[in-house]
């Protein structure tokens, strides 16, 4: 694994985008299109934010269900492991009944032709029947990333999206951003609610000095804004130092976990490090690296982690990821988490 870490570290440093190729200024909002895939054509095409104005909840949504998965981009058969990750998504997403939407947000999606094999987990997205049918994608290339992997959202179909912009880290080794897209839902009660959703992967790695708080800090700028109800943060959160416990209360916005009496270094909440290779779990041990926050006009419902024990299926998959030092074929070293909110 320490191999494949290192030459992960090299490509990603050749493929980072210089500052003078992009058309974004860094911490400061850069709009992005999504995209909703359209049966006559047969491709994802662009659409349009629909103005704050002409949006409405859709009559019967009072409740939104969010899942949260880092697909680690650095093993290999990322078509095979992506495949699977995306089939056990389906399988819990498609639970929840009609008064629930559902947002779904990925981390480490990998988009790369060298060095080979190639690599397009966008693209195996946006090919499953069930993704086309009930969701909107918000990316198709990575365009709007600052490197080679980056984050993506799948966002209900039935929702009206006002607003979809990234805010690029200045303070980011890794190129990490803060992903946003807003959405109305009704609470019931015939009232519109803004709903802003940040997807984001903060900074890997203790580094020197920490980068991690002031990424948070411009996450959850955003997360107050004046016309947002209520906002939803998720993600790889990379929480491995002791100021990552206060990250949250630090910027005025609330742990899903703890919220429902999760305890700190618990097993229970640890997300990484269960399916993590034998070496790295011995030497890091377990964290709760992923994390939901939340803020405003929302009702915390619960919170669980999901994932655990999914693993590839064929036979010389399974060997290959254990020939790693693995000790089950996982697809991926993280567990997901998920929240479900009622909007009040």
């Amino acid at each position: 694994m320490e191999a494949i870490f290192q030459e992960a570290v090299k490509q990603n440093e050749m493929a980072k985008k210089p500052e003078s190729s992009v058309p974004w200024q860094l911490d400061q909002p850069h709009a992005q299109p999504f995209y909703t895939y359209d049966s006559a054509k047969q491709a994802w095409e662009p659409a349009q934010c629909k103005p704050l104005q002409e949006a409405s909840g859709p009559q019967g949504i009072t409740r939104l269900a969010l899942f949260s998965w880092n697909i680690d981009f650095m093993l290999p058969l990322a078509k095979s492991r992506m495949d699977i990750a995306l089939e056990h998504l389906d399988s819990l997403v498609s639970k929840f009944g009609p008064e629930t939407a559902v947002v779904i947000y990925l981390q480490e999606c990998l988009e790369k032709d060298d060095p080979p094999p190639a690599v397009h987990d966008l693209k195996t997205i946006g090919e499953k029947s069930w993704v086309r049918s009930k969701f909107h994608v918000t990316d198709v290339d990575q365009s709007s990333w600052g490197t080679r992997y980056g984050t993506t959202t799948l966002v209900d179909r039935r929702l009206d999206i006002t607003s979809c912009f990234r805010v690029h880290y200045q303070k980011s080794n890794f190129q990490r951003d803060a992903f946003f897209v807003d959405v109305v839902l009704d609470n019931g009660r015939g009232q519109r609610k803004t709903l802003r959703l940040c997807n984001t992967h903060l900074e890997s790695l203790a580094g020197n000095p920490p980068l991690r708080p002031a990424q948070m800090q411009i996450a959850a700028r955003y997360m107050r804004e004046d016309g947002i109800d209520g906002a939803l943060a998720a993600g790889d959160f990379n929480a491995i130092q002791p100021f990552d416990k206060t990250l949250h209360s630090e910027n005025g916005l609330k742990d899903a976990y703890l919220e429902l009496d999760g305890q700190e270094d618990s097993d229970d909440g640890y997300t990484w490090g269960q399916q993590a290779a034998t070496t790295l779990r011995d030497r890091f041990g377990c964290s709760r690296m992923d994390k939901v926050y939340f803020t405003g006009s929302l009702k915390l419902e619960s919170f669980q982690r999901f994932g655990a024990d999914v693993e590839l299926s064929e036979e010389a998959d399974r060997a290959r990821i254990i020939s790693l030092g693995f000790e089950k074929p996982w697809i991926t070293d993280h567990l997901g988490v998920t929240a479900t909110v009622e909007v009040v």
